[in-house]
């Protein structure tokens, strides 16, 4: 069976949202161990999520053109993430092993295992504590999205104001790039501004990762990269994830299909070579109830990989997209 990388997934953060007696071995949600086995994943990365406003007593403030969370909503959401840690330990069992490097990953493979490699989406939960980042570290976190959608103390998110886009990164964020290369942990721009996006290439030592995002010239979001940014990535020996959810594959949502996925992986292959795309499907991150016949978590990416076949993506081309990228940047970082 092919073996399957999937570098993002909000799987975690739902769960601790989910009734107490669900858990990655069974649930309701796209991502569990029967799903995973079917898709033959090695590696599951899962993201410690937390969004800043739903740890806000009373209304985020706004700064300017966009919204800021109080430095209280942010050390509650660094706890909230600290407990997602927790569930990721407690949810190991005998087919499933958190993996802190490389190395651990090809073990478990050879055991027979899926690893689960412990990410943080939203670097705000640092609120510019630099220990925090060595905590994380020492808890097993070996990827942190360095923002979501707020500005934080690491930058500015992704916009659609051209003000907020070009923002680069904070004398705090630079840092923390340079912190996360000297630890050994992924540096991922999903989420960041254009502006953050080449401050990262431009100062991080080892590869980064775009570990969901997809192309901006067939979507045109602010969440995809352009053709420049693919090749920025590629040349800084990275990977960019193909994103499954809906509104960022085409910008008419209820005609998306799984040819769209393969459209967007055929797109970064033609713009920044076969090195380049990997798969973070964001999974439990998104529902999409309006389109019909599409994904319904990993147990189907045999349909994703047709799709590919279909739209002339070879043999070759296709191993690195399931596993050889996304292996070879941990291999680089881990």
């Amino acid at each position: 069976m092919r073996r399957f990388i999937d570098m993002h997934c909000d799987t975690i953060s739902e769960l601790q949202k989910s009734e107490a007696n669900e858990s990655i071995l069974k649930n309701h949600l796209c991502i569990h161990m029967e799903a995973m086995e079917r898709a033959g994943t090695m590696v599951q990365f899962f993201a410690c999520f937390a969004d800043g406003k739903e740890y806000v007593d009373g209304k985020p403030v706004w700064n300017g053109r966009h919204r800021q969370i109080r430095p209280q909503a942010w050390d509650r959401a660094y706890r909230a993430v600290l407990d997602m840690i927790r569930r990721i330990r407690q949810e190991e069992q005998e087919g499933l092993r958190l993996a802190q490097s490389y190395e651990e990953i090809l073990e478990n493979d050879r055991q027979h295992r899926i690893s689960a490699v412990a990410t943080v989406e939203e670097g705000g939960v640092l609120n510019g504590q630099r220990e925090r980042l060595e905590e994380l570290y020492r808890q097993g976190i070996r990827l942190i999205t360095l923002t979501w959608n707020y500005e934080n103390c690491l930058g500015y998110p992704n916009s659609r104001d051209s003000v907020i886009m070009n923002q680069g990164l904070k004398p705090f964020g630079l840092e923390m790039v340079d912190r996360m290369n000297a630890l050994g942990m992924l540096v991922d721009v999903s989420h960041l501004s254009d502006g953050g996006f080449w401050d990262c290439i431009r100062v991080s030592r080892s590869p980064i990762i775009a570990s969901h995002s997809n192309t901006r010239s067939l979507c045109d979001v602010p969440r995809n990269l352009t053709d420049d940014m693919l090749r920025a990535l590629a040349e800084k020996g990275g990977a960019a994830g193909l994103n499954f959810y809906p509104v960022f594959l085409r910008e008419k949502v209820s005609e998306v299909t799984v040819q769209d996925i393969a459209r967007h992986a055929a797109h970064m292959i033609a713009e920044a070579g076969e090195d380049l795309p990997a798969i973070g499907t964001d999974f439990d991150g998104f529902v999409c109830k309006d389109v019909t016949g599409y994904l319904s978590g990993p147990g189907d990416m045999e349909l994703v990989w047709e799709a590919m076949k279909k739209q002339g993506i070879t043999e070759r081309q296709l191993d690195k997209i399931w596993s050889g990228n996304a292996l070879r940047v941990l291999k680089a970082v881990l």
